[in-house]
């Protein structure tokens, strides 16, 4: 018989009897990990999954995606200072995913279109309160009404959006886009009452099956500062307020003059200080105790209000308040980062000055309700948002937090759910959340080089003396390719690299981006996990 090599003399079908797979330590498993843009945001959205449908210009599933968590998109594509994009992976590449800017173009998009949300199942015959129209409110009445239950608003102002209409300027919010997003909301049955102030929560929790506090902090902190009879100090908060109600149609606005003194760091500062400028101050400053880099408020809206002409005096203090100037102590930073008075003085002129020293919650309708515990003015819950008085439930600015829009949405979905679990007589318990999808298990050089796509702005002189938003979005072609710069970190997006590298052909291709190992073939030599742009691929020890 003629001497022929051993794998020609291999019947057919022989290969597949061979079942290599015994011979590996390892085998290769598929994963889903915890990108770090969804481990970021305080919504609890699921970016990479929203991103997804985006960048295969299904837009309206990406939309409906973001809706599973957040109510609001169009609205948090403009005021959240998006942490997620800090988190980003990619920032570690070239440059973070532009996230925030592909929310707003969705939530636009959405808004133009129509596009609407149904309840998920049947109706629970249950009623809810929630007392507040703010974020916190607004989002917890949108999901509470997606779970089947008959959901009131009740809210002293006059419309709903609680610090988002009055405390966010229009320059940053259109208020159409705030009014379109909130209409959702009450098209899914959603009975707002406007103009009612909550006094009696016992009253409220006989009339309904549960009543969620979701009051924002609206009351503007004072300080003791000597002021001369005649001077014009204002609070901030009631400020942006007046500049609303006046745009509105109500009372006239602030009378500032042309020259008008900030004191504060926050971004409500930041607010009142370019708002200020809109209302015709030639001068319009920031006076902050600290450096900037100690400044709580955002730096891009920092930035924005330099542009336009917002001066910033750091390291100072108010010590006396006459009725066209004040008094500055100059103040340096001790070894902890704390400022410490100098002794040296200075004067200011001022026509006005605005006070904005953070905000609180009005507490007032817990009076005479002893099972709710209080401190420091903050309402103390447990873990599942409930107070000490049963059926009564606290969130928002109302409970320790971080006080911002995204948060609050955050608070108002995590309290729906368990107003849920507690009218059904469950408990809500959330999912374990998964790994974290680190950069080091990517190989990042799969990916092409892209540069972040940037969004217009008006510029700094001419926005300074109107209202028209600041911040352009993104058209479609340009949300496209950011959305399709996102790394899909932990994810599988079905790129079929592992389905071409693997030496055994022992990876079977189910559908696109769906994938199955053949173990009995798989020698383990990890070259698909190894080669897995994402991370999605992980070695785990065989079991003998």
């Amino acid at each position: 018989m003629q001497n022929l090599p051993f794998a020609v003399m291999l019947p057919v079908g022989s290969s597949a009897a061979n079942r290599t797979g015994s011979w590996r330590t390892e085998r290769p498993v598929y994963v889903n990990l915890m990108p770090p843009c969804n481990k970021e945001c305080p919504a609890g959205e699921n970016i990479q999954q929203w991103l997804y449908h985006a960048e295969e210009g299904d837009y309206e599933a990406a939309w409906r995606e973001i809706m599973v968590n957040n109510p609001l998109p169009a609205v948090m594509g403009r005021v959240c200072y998006h942490t997620c994009q800090t988190a980003c992976n990619r920032a570690q590449v070239d440059e973070a995913v532009g996230i925030n800017a592909i929310e707003r173009f969705l939530g636009d998009k959405a808004l133009q279109e129509g596009w609407s949300v149904k309840p998920m199942g049947p109706a629970s015959g249950k009623t809810v309160l929630i007392v507040g129209a703010g974020p916190s409110g607004l989002s917890a009445a949108y999901h509470l009404a997606r779970l089947g239950h008959k959901v009131t608003v009740r809210d002293d102002g006059e419309l709903p959006g609680g610090m988002m209409r009055y405390g966010i300027p229009s320059y940053r919010l259109p208020r159409g886009i705030l009014d379109g997003e909130i209409k959702r909301i009450e098209d899914m049955g959603v009975t707002f009452k406007m103009n009612t102030k909550v006094t009696d929560l016992e009253a409220a929790l006989a009339e309904f099956d549960s009543v969620f506090l979701a009051v924002g902090a609206q009351i503007g902190k004072h300080v003791n500062i000597p002021a001369g009879s005649a001077s014009h100090v204002l609070d901030a908060v009631e400020m942006l307020r007046g500049v609303e109600t006046s745009q509105e149609g109500g009372e006239a606005q602030p009378l500032l003059g042309r020259r008008v003194v900030v004191y504060g760091g926050g971004n409500t500062a930041v607010d009142a200080a370019r708002t200020a400028k809109r209302l015709g101050a030639t001068d319009s400053v920031i006076l902050y105790r600290r450096t900037r880099d100690r400044m709580p408020a955002n730096d891009s809206e920092v930035t924005e209000a330099e542009e336009e002409g917002i001066k910033m005096r750091w390291l100072s203090t108010i010590k006396h308040i006459d009725s066209a100037e004040l008094m500055i102590e100059k103040m340096e930073l001790d070894e902890n980062g704390f400022p410490q008075p100098t002794g040296e003085y200075e004067q200011l002129e001022a026509d006005s000055v605005v006070m904005a020293l953070g905000q609180e919650s009005d507490l007032g309708l817990l009076d005479g309700m002893p099972d709710v515990a209080v401190k420091d003015g903050i309402v103390e819950v447990d873990r599942q948002m409930r107070t000490g008085r049963p059926g009564l439930f606290a969130g928002g600015d109302m409970v320790p937090s971080e006080k911002n829009v995204t948060m609050a949405i955050g608070h108002g979905k995590k309290a729906a759910r368990y107003i849920d679990g507690y009218l059904r007589g469950t408990e809500y318990n959330p999912a374990p959340k998964p790994g974290d999808a680190g950069l080091d298990r990517m190989e990042t050089w799969y990916y092409s080089d892209a540069p972040h796509q940037v969004r217009e702005r008006i510029e700094g002189a001419r926005r300074a003396s109107t209202f028209a938003e600041v911040v352009q979005g993104l058209d479609e072609n340009s949300a496209l390719f950011e959305a399709r710069r996102c790394m899909s970190c932990g994810n599988c997006f079905g790129c079929d690299n592992c389905f071409g590298v693997c030496p055994d052909n022992a990876i079977t291709k189910l559908e696109p981006g769906s994938y199955e190992f053949k173990y009995d073939y798989c020698k383990g030599c990890g070259v698909c996990a190894a080669e897995c742009p994402c991370g999605a691929i992980e070695m785990i020890p065989e079991e003998i």
